[in-house]
């Protein structure tokens, strides 16, 4: 780990300024919205724009890094959120902020990229995993840090949204100026999504389904808490204990996936997941009870997220795994751009609880089918199935093919110390 915090200094740095701006906005239009007396599908809709700009973004910032480079698209990006940023509070306007959000989301997901294929270039295979984590670990503190300002700030100013424009300016000052130098970028040629389909079922309408889950609780948490009159040192520790559930929760999950049929862990995860949401939906008024709900909600909804590409892995030969990244991250980005307008939606319909209601809906729905693809099947031999390997749905694909890269080398090299181990035979 000291390899790569030397090597990788900078660059994690960066990101988590970056994850810092990025959570505080996310949770601070969420509260202002509110406070403008923007109605909740207005809001679920301004909410949305950001996903779907991280859906295009995913699709065009390996072009445009292609043409001119990581600096140069590194920060361009970073200036233009910068910008975003500074405009929410001058243009109060439920379509502008629609529109900025759309940006933001193209722009965050071109310097994912951008970063991500840096801090992967900058890693040996020795520690290329070891990287991965750190990377996922700053983003994760990153989004803890922006709700411990948002419960200092005053959110109908201006200040919060300038401090998330300064350090999303300053995020990119370390990277740029690091000795490190820019690396040749390449992708893996995606995997059709019938194939995909065709691969791994589960994988897919998991992958669909979870995405809105994650759009609901990264755009709708500071909507749903606002509502339930919650006061903003509240909904900050509301939103904050979303994340502290993932990262606590992620490696025994984990750890238990690569000791079973994935596709049981999987239900048992989205099981409860959805209970924790219809406990929710029940008692959601309590600050207690919601805490609780949120722990559990993201503490089983991000583990899923790795644990649908690791059972893919399982069905795949090793060289197709990295592609299969771009096919899985599509297929969650299209089910997180209606997330949010569904769970607004529902909010609408039915008050606070709908944000809890749409949660539990879409993790039961992938528990029952999870179950149903049991008994399609034989499980797969534990020896042979892949490692579990942790991936926020924040990630750019980049990443995704990154952790494919690692859990290919996790096999590859269990399977030569097997090898070295057959091949000695005792002494006469």
């Amino acid at each position: 780990m000291k390899q790569v915090l030397s090597s990788s200094s900078a660059l994690l740095i960066g990101v988590m300024l970056l994850m810092v701006g990025n959570g505080l906005q996310g949770s601070l239009l969420g509260v202002r919205a509110g406070l403008e007396g923007f109605s909740t599908l207005s809001i679920s809709i301004i909410m949305s724009g950001y996903f779907a700009g991280f859906l295009g973004g995913s699709r065009v910032a390996p072009g445009m890094i292609r043409r001119v480079g990581h600096v140069r698209v590194f920060a361009a990006l970073a200036s233009f959120i910068s910008a975003a940023l500074i405009m929410f509070p001058v243009i109060t306007d439920p379509i502008a902020w629609t529109l900025l959000r759309v940006v933001l989301g193209f722009c965050f997901s071109g310097v994912y990229v951008t970063a991500e294929s840096w801090l992967n270039n900058a890693s040996t295979n020795e520690v290329r995993g070891k990287a991965l984590s750190a990377y996922m670990v700053v983003q994760m503190v990153g989004i803890v840090i922006a709700q411990v300002i948002l419960s200092q700030g005053d959110p109908s100013g201006w200040v919060l949204f300038i401090i998330p424009s300064v350090l999303v300016s300053i995020s990119f000052a370390p990277i740029l100026l690091s000795v490190t130098p820019t690396p040749p970028f390449e992708t893996s040629k995606p995997m059709t999504l019938r194939r995909l389909y065709e691969v791994s079922p589960l994988g897919c309408v998991g992958m669909f389904f979870m995405g809105g889950v994650f759009a609901a609780q990264m755009g709708m948490a500071a909507v749903y808490a606002t509502q339930a009159g919650f006061s903003l040192g509240e909904i900050s520790t509301f939103i904050a204990v979303i994340y502290i559930g993932a990262v606590i929760l992620q490696l025994p999950i984990g750890w238990i996936s690569d000791r079973m049929d994935r596709r049981v862990v999987i239900l048992v995860v989205a099981s409860i997941g959805g209970v924790a949401a219809l406990v929710g939906a029940a008692f959601g008024g309590s600050l207690t009870v919601a805490l609780g709900a949120a722990f559990m909600t993201g503490g089983m909804a991000n583990p899923l997220y790795s644990l649908l590409i690791a059972h893919t892995n399982d069905y795949l030969d090793p060289d197709d795994m990295a592609a299969s990244s771009g096919g899985l991250i599509f297929i969650n980005g299209v089910g997180a751009v209606g997330g949010p307008v569904i769970a607004g939606y529902l909010m609408g319909m039915m008050g606070p609880n709908g944000y809890w209601a749409l949660q539990a809906f879409l993790m039961l729905t992938v528990a029952g089918y999870a179950g149903y693809r049991t008994t399609r099947r034989a499980a797969i031999p534990i020896e042979e199935t892949s490692h579990y390997v942790t991936v926020l749905p924040s990630a750019s694909p980049v990443a995704s093919e990154v952790a494919q890269e690692v859990a290919i080398e996790r096999a590859e090299a269990e399977d030569a110390a097997q090898a070295d181990v057959g091949s000695i035979t005792p002494a006469a």
